[in-house]
């Protein structure tokens, strides 16, 4: 369970994860039916983004298939769209937008605007004729996508899981060590041997330490075997820094482990701050985007270092002195959660 869970994860949560917004389900009232306003239709449904789920002759019909969960976005096309596009120069269209999906109307907008900004460029064009050159300066914008130059999300996300994954074996397991020998009786008896109680923490750290290292190692072969991915950096920088957060995630799981009476309830609480530790860790939310308490509350996550280094080596190419400050905290995780739990482990000799 400890190998082959994370693996299917791996293998299947990549795919899922996908921040691109497709099959937008769009319902056109055009009251204008000309050329112009069918030409229009025909761009945004041919873009593959947008799929048209109504052709309707009134705003109210349109409505009522936003209410059915039919639609997710109206486009109103007035009347006399293409007459006033042509003597004013101008035209106004409504965009209505269902927000009760916030990302997907937020894109899905964005979405439609651009084709319809870059439709109107390209009809301005037709209509000058290419002989004619505009009176305004023209600038034309070229991106490069660096590091990641297909913008593919698997290639994105996949280190980003592998941390998540990487960080919930560790934990859990830990987590349920000392509480297990609490639950069984052998807590007693371990307790009365002359067993020093770091001895005894090194001891249940070590094993999990090496498992932790074993399911690092097999997610990078999916990375590399499944999805192409390869470390731009090297693979002795990313293992060097694992070491080191191995050491910290699983002296927060032997911490909780001594806290806790029931194998039951180390769990509730390593459940609770792996939720924080995930939606708080900027892999599905950048931690610039945030607020500014949740910025300082995400400095004591140790599971943002850990995604924000998997990207800097595997995507950038970085090296170990380039994750110096990200390394610096992780250690300090490391010695302060590991010293609590030994200190924390009571010990009846």
């Amino acid at each position: 369970m400890i190998l082959f869970m994370p693996v299917v994860q791996l293998l299947i949560l990549p795919l899922a994860a996908n921040y691109e917004v497709k099959n937008i389900q769009l319902a056109v009232v055009d009251h204008d039916h000309s050329a112009t306003s069918k030409q229009l239709i025909g761009k945004i449904v041919s873009s593959g983004y947008f799929q048209l789920s109504g052709y309707n002759s009134s705003y109210d019909e349109a409505f009522d298939l936003i209410e059915n969960d039919k639609a997710d976005i109206i486009m109103e096309i007035p009347s006399d769209f293409e007459r006033r596009l042509i003597r004013e120069g101008k035209q106004q269209l409504l965009l209505a937008v269902n927000a009760i999906n916030g990302i997907k109307a937020g894109l899905g907008g964005t979405y439609l605007s651009s084709i319809i900004a870059d439709f109107n460029e390209q009809i301005r064009l037709e209509w000058m004729g290419t002989d004619v050159i505009p009176s305004g300066g023209y600038i034309e914008i070229v991106s490069s996508s660096w590091f990641n130059p297909n913008l593919s999300y698997p290639t994105f996300m996949v280190p980003g899981i592998l941390a998540i994954l990487l960080t919930m074996v560790g934990g859990f397991l830990s987590a349920l060590n000392i509480v297990k020998e609490k639950e069984s009786g052998t807590i007693e008896q371990i307790n009365v041997t002359p067993i020093k109680k770091h001895h005894f923490i090194l001891g249940k750290l070590i094993p999990f330490w090496v498992l932790g290292n074993v399911v690092f190692t097999l997610g990078l072969l999916i990375a590399r075997i499944v999805y192409g991915i390869e470390s731009a950096g090297g693979l002795p920088a990313l293992y060097i820094f694992i070491s080191i957060y191995l050491f910290a995630v699983l002296g927060f799981g032997l911490l909780i482990s001594t806290f806790a009476d029931t194998q039951q309830q180390a769990m509730l609480i390593m459940f609770f701050f792996m939720m924080i530790f995930i939606l708080m860790g900027g892999l599905f939310t950048s931690i610039d985007s945030m607020p500014g308490w949740a910025k300082i509350v995400a400095r004591f996550n140790p599971v943002s270092y850990l995604i924000e280094v998997m990207r800097m080596i595997i995507l950038k190419g970085s090296s170990i002195k380039d994750t110096y400050p990200q390394l610096s905290a992780v250690a300090l995780f490391a010695v302060f959660l590991n010293t609590w739990a030994v200190i924390n482990y009571r010990k009846t000799i």
